[in-house]
């Protein structure tokens, strides 16, 4: 009886964040739709400084849970300047919460309205949230052969036409590194070592395509790419055996003490512009990632474990940032199930604006 009382608080640590995550969702959504339909006659500009402030709020509640509630430690290496910038961010890829972490990162910056994401392709159909990802700028690919080079240029480029604040978020991996799944690890490292690559162990062979794509089509737009490694704190076994990062469930439920981020900022004339040239430097700073790692999860020394090399700052959110969201999309919500009217709106928001979602998505890239 004890042991399933206790399985029950902790199960429960989810159900709140996820409960309000989920249940403002219809809410957010009616909030932007009427600001798109009112925002049509006006110069494009004005509905995306608008979008931006309402991505704001709504990705700041969340990450009121993300950092305020779990009461997670996130520490910081390397260089994450101060003020906003039009960025490429591109990350190691191992969990759900690595979305997660470009929030934590845009917010310190001021510039968390302004993260949109490559997305693999199947997210568009996400009931809500797989819609309004592609209106806020968010860029669905294929992997592989059914890669649309084309469709990226051209969403990329209309970004830039608008003027859109790009802090353009891409996982070159294209999966999660996940050592419970050994068959992905080995193939991604033989077909490495089969291209002449260094052979990597932590991360996988990253692809070049949507970076290339991304960096090509925007290289006179943007002011840098940040290049950014995560590692999870308590991600190791008792015989020091890699495991499976939190996931967000796990991570709601406080299970990762500190998350550790080490950030690089990379000029644009650095980056060399062909793309056969630009697949060897993008494996190259997956080695570094992959020896960053090494030291992180298997030095010899044990007070080398658990971080990165170099000065390190631990940085905490103020609530000030994340609780009025809260309370603002919260309070919203809960005003609008109290009547009867705005109860039917809640339920109808989310069946015909997943339904509506999914034909948009079907239709346009």
């Amino acid at each position: 009886m004890l042991l399933s009382l206790v399985l029950h608080t902790y199960s429960m640590r989810y159900v709140l964040p996820a409960a309000v995550m989920m249940g403002t969702a219809p809410t957010y959504v009616l909030a932007w739709g009427a600001w798109r339909l009112l925002s049509a006659l006006l110069p494009a500009r004005f509905y995306r400084e608008v979008d931006d402030r309402l991505y704001t709020i709504y990705q700041s509640m969340v990450l009121f849970f993300f950092e305020n509630y779990t009461g997670v430690q996130v520490i910081i290496y390397g260089d994450l300047p101060k003020n906003k910038e039009n960025v490429i961010y591109l990350s190691n890829h191992q969990c759900t919460v690595d979305w997660i972490i470009a929030d934590m990162l845009a917010m310190r910056q001021n510039a968390l309205g302004h993260v949109r994401y490559v997305l693999k392709d199947g997210l568009k159909w996400l009931p809500l949230y797989g819609w309004y990802f592609s209106q806020h700028g968010g860029v669905y690919v294929k992997r592989s052969a059914k890669f649309n080079e084309k469709e990226m240029r051209e969403k990329l480029q209309a970004q830039m036409k608008a003027e859109t604040p790009m802090y353009l978020v891409i996982f070159p991996e294209g999966t999660r590194y996940n050592p419970e799944i050994p068959k992905v690890i080995a193939d991604s490292q033989s077909f490495a070592e089969k291209e002449g690559l260094a052979v990597l162990k932590h991360v996988l062979t990253p692809r070049v395509k949507a970076t290339h794509v991304a960096i090509d089509t925007m290289k006179d737009y943007l002011d840098a790419v940040y290049d950014v490694t995560v590692a999870y704190e308590g991600t190791v076994d008792h015989k020091g055996q890699r495991k499976l990062a939190p996931s967000m469930t796990e991570f709601l439920c406080k299970e990762c003490p500190r998350v550790h981020i080490f950030i690089d900022r990379i000029e644009l004339k650095d980056i060399p512009q062909e793309q056969i040239y630009m697949r060897r430097w993008l494996h190259e700073r997956f080695e570094i990632k992959d020896k960053l790692l090494i030291e992180f999860y298997d030095a010899k020394d044990s007070k080398r474990r658990n971080k990165f090399p170099g000065k390190s700052v631990h940085s905490k959110l103020s609530l000030k940032k994340t609780l009025p969201s809260l309370l603002f999309l919260g309070g919203l919500t809960a005003s609008m199930l109290l009547t009867e009217s705005g109860r039917k709106l809640y339920v109808k928001t989310w069946i015909y604006g997943t339904l509506i979602g999914c034909l948009w998505v079907s239709v346009k890239p």
